[in-house]
């Protein structure tokens, strides 16, 4: 592959429009740009968390990750394009279920934190749900492929299971929210 970038500005964006893949412009502000944007976002914090020291099974798993959603961006950039299966799905589910296999049952309510990895991860989840909330408003205008919603809602789930593995590592623990407890 050659050089794709080989000229980072272009001033073609300078009137408030932007190109997608299929050569179409577009608002910079239209709901499918606020979607690769929280995508975009969401990427950048997982590599804020994977700038932590992580049990090597989750950084592999959130290196994967982050190349999907830099699949799911094209898709998103090229209407029509599909990128994003059932398969990328079912792995989220999967690696769930191994991970809260190993977990105790929750029965109160996490609040963010527990590690300084752990909370960059309820970080990353929380912008994974913007993306998956300006996912949803692009598809009432556009047609979204239904994988593609899927895929960034189990993605949330996974950081908020994952928040609670790593909130755990090295012997530390989560914080478990307190009905009624204010600041004194």
């Amino acid at each position: 592959m050659g050089n794709r970038l080989s000229k980072i500005y272009t001033r073609t964006g300078d009137g408030g429009t932007t190109g997608l893949g299929d050569g179409s412009r577009v608002p910079k502000d239209g709901p499918r740009i606020e979607a690769l944007g929280a995508l975009d976002e969401t990427n950048a914090q997982l590599g804020v968390v994977l700038s932590h020291a992580l049990p090597e099974v989750a950084r592999e798993d959130l290196v994967g990750i982050q190349h999907a959603l830099f699949d799911l961006g094209g898709e998103l950039c090229i209407p029509g394009h599909a990128a994003i299966d059932a398969r990328d799905v079912e792995w989220l589910e999967r690696r769930m279920d191994d991970f809260n296999a190993v977990l105790p049952p929750l029965k109160e309510f996490i609040l963010p934190g527990g590690s300084p990895a752990a909370a960059h991860c309820h970080v990353a989840r929380t912008v994974c749900r913007r993306a998956e909330r300006a996912i949803v408003a692009l598809s009432r205008q556009e047609q979204v492929r239904p994988q593609a919603l899927a895929f960034v809602n189990r993605l949330s789930d996974y950081l908020f299971v994952l928040s609670r593995i790593l909130a755990r590592a090295d012997g530390g623990s989560e914080c478990l929210w307190q009905h009624g407890r204010r600041p004194e």
